[in-house]
């Protein structure tokens, strides 16, 4: 049935896609929801908050009065004192459902807010409705503009990665692994797009590596501004050898993020797998999508792909496997944060 999801939760929500992308970057990020939904990003949705790394993010608060009204006026004072307490290079607006039923102007908002603090507001027009990667595309297009200087001078041997937050992450230590990889393909820098500076200096990047579909057109923007030239790639960690033993002669399912599928499809095709087919709920570009990629929109559509004997192996986070109770082969945890809240 359209809409019904028995077995499996909602994945991570586009307001924390785009904190994701905000978190750690010297602003003021405002979630203009009742508290709701900042709790759910700061409880549920964003690791860094146990790792001592620090994050000015702030509810809006709204009441109900508040949300029927508009009240303009009330959250930018909210901004102004907040800036008293916190020394932010900028303010960020996200979005949530309530701004998006009453229709919030967020340009307006933006405009009162960077003209009182005399520093650069943003907004990020998430909806609360779509999944964390329209929110980190929208937080992407939003800050790159905003914060990348016009003049710098490119710096042979710094690489740029786009896209590699927690959310997209299958475990703790990937973001080491992609720096690892890089810096042994002769790489000096690699800069994770994870600070304010890593944005202001986008342009001295001799090269942009993005390894989520939601950062391609953060990527063709600095592609454009700068002449950047870009990679889609996958820079985590090696699919490990027994699992490679597992797929030879098999037909193999796999379900995660379109550029961590396309990679882990190719290693199990490298390693004799007999069938590969991908499968995600998440956004594709047509770039690099791979033939015969099955896009998912409901929890029926996941049971007719795979709750059957159709594959012999699916490699997954195991949260999916609960609605597959008809599925009677090897099922490979692979955790992805943005669905399950885990690695």
């Amino acid at each position: 049935m359209k809409g019904l999801w028995k077995y499996l939760s909602p994945f991570a929500p586009d307001q924390s896609g785009a904190a994701a992308v905000l978190y750690g970057l010297g602003g003021i990020v405002v979630i203009c929801d009742a508290g709701g939904c900042a709790g759910n990003i700061c409880g549920f949705d964003e690791p860094r908050w146990f790792s001592g790394k620090r994050s000015a993010v702030f509810s809006a608060g709204l009441r109900d009065m508040d949300a029927i009204l508009g009240r303009d006026d009330l959250l930018v004072r909210k901004v102004c004192a907040a800036a008293e307490t916190v020394n932010a290079a900028f303010v960020a607006l996200v979005g949530t459902p309530v701004p998006a039923v009453i229709g919030t102007d967020f340009k307006a908002l933006c405009r009162m807010i960077s003209r009182t603090l005399n520093i650069p507001a943003l907004a990020v027009p998430t909806t609360g409705i779509g999944y964390y990667d329209d929110g980190m595309q929208a937080a992407y297009n939003a800050l790159l503009p905003v914060l990348a200087q016009p003049e710098t001078v490119v710096e042979r041997g710094r690489a740029g990665v786009l896209g590699a937050v927690p959310l997209e992450m299958a475990s703790p230590d990937e973001q080491q692994a992609l720096m690892e990889t890089l810096h042994g393909e002769g790489w000096k820098q690699v800069i994770l797009f994870d600070c304010r500076e890593a944005y202001e200096q986008a342009g001295r990047n001799e090269k942009n590596f993005v390894v989520s579909p939601a950062a391609l057109e953060g990527a063709r923007y600095l592609y454009e501004r700068f002449g950047t030239p870009y990679e889609v790639r996958y820079l985590g960690r090696p699919l490990p050898e027994d699992i490679r033993a597992a797929v030879t002669g098999k037909r193999v399912l796999v379900v995660h993020q379109q550029v961590t599928a396309n990679a882990m499809a190719e290693a199990v095709r490298n390693a004799g797998a007999a069938l590969v087919q991908t499968a995600g709920w998440f956004r594709t570009e047509s770039s690099c999508i791979r033939p015969g990629h099955v896009q998912l929109k409901e929890e029926d559509d996941w049971c007719q792909l795979a709750d059957n004997d159709n594959f012999d192996v699916i490699l997954g986070d195991i949260y999916f496997k609960r609605a597959l109770s008809h599925f009677h082969g090897l099922y490979v945890d692979v955790p992805h944060f943005a669905v399950s809240g885990r690695y």
